[in-house]
């Protein structure tokens, strides 16, 4: 199934584990808080972390998907090819061609919570919003503005010549998906997110693109063996993913009420 929608999101959506589902979703070299500035703007980033590791809890009336940005953006967005954040910050604002337009930061991050958290973005101006982009910053640190960053952000991979083939990646999900995501596709609450139905990313997510689904695959999973699978294998199981319902973008579904917990930073 292809993405028919609009532009991609920044944050998109799907894990899948192999049997014994170890994660490594929550925690990474890579930030350390203990390196934050002291202050507000520490504070800033702190719950911008808060926000992508756990967008279901901090996020509440702003996502219907059960899941998290860190669900592709492996380890809060700090492994490379594993949706890395670092750098992006510095790559903005950019030509969007799909939107036919420029787009800034918080453009390409309310786009994930259109598509991939099937919800609404918060206010640009909002501390929520601000977070997000004071953590992105943050990791993008010491990064020369405008530094190529293709790999991580789209996790576009070269298809090979041969068509998907669904079936075989049925078989392949069976062996090393399901533990994690179950049979139904149906993920597990708040540790492994829905690969299909409902509660999943919607059409318009860059996941619905089997390239990058394929992609990400290929260099992120399993997850206690990433890179162990050949191209082919991933593409025959992101065929199948996608073989799927899932919900619809709908512009006229996405009132929902918010209840963001106070903060005063």
């Amino acid at each position: 199934m292809n993405v028919r929608a609009r532009p991609a999101p920044f944050a998109l959506a799907a894990i899948l584990a192999i049997t014994g589902c170890s994660s490594d979703l929550h925690g990474s070299s890579a930030y350390d808080a203990r390196t934050l500035p002291s202050g507000p703007v520490g504070q800033s980033i702190a719950y911008g972390r808060e926000i992508v590791m756990d967008t279901q809890t901090t996020m509440k009336g702003y996502v219907r998907a059960k899941m998290s940005c860190a669900a592709c953006h492996v380890a809060g967005g700090t492994r490379p090819r594993g949706g890395s954040f670092v750098g992006i910050y510095g790559a903005f604002p950019q030509w969007n061609r799909r939107a036919h337009r420029v787009i800034a930061l918080q453009d390409r991050i309310a786009e994930c919570f259109l598509y991939s958290m099937n919800g609404r973005p918060p206010a640009y101006d909002s501390k929520a919003m601000i977070a997000v982009v004071a953590y992105i910053a943050w990791l993008s640190r010491g990064t020369p503005a405008g530094r190529p960053q293709a790999a991580d952000l789209r996790y576009i991979e070269p298809l090979p010549s041969e068509s998907p083939n669904p079936q075989r990646g049925a078989v392949l999900y069976a062996q090393k998906c399901a533990a994690c995501h179950r049979s139904n596709g149906g993920g597990q609450s708040n540790v492994f997110p829905p690969l299909w139905g409902r509660n999943s990313f919607n059409g318009g997510a860059g996941m619905a693109h089997i390239d990058r689904m394929t992609g990400f695959l290929r260099y992120n999973m399993p997850q206690n063996a990433p890179g162990s699978l050949s191209l082919a294998q991933a593409y025959d199981i992101a065929a199948y993913v996608l073989s799927h319902a899932r919900p619809h973008f709908d512009k006229n579904a996405l009132v929902v009420t918010p209840s963001l917990p106070a903060r005063s930073f």
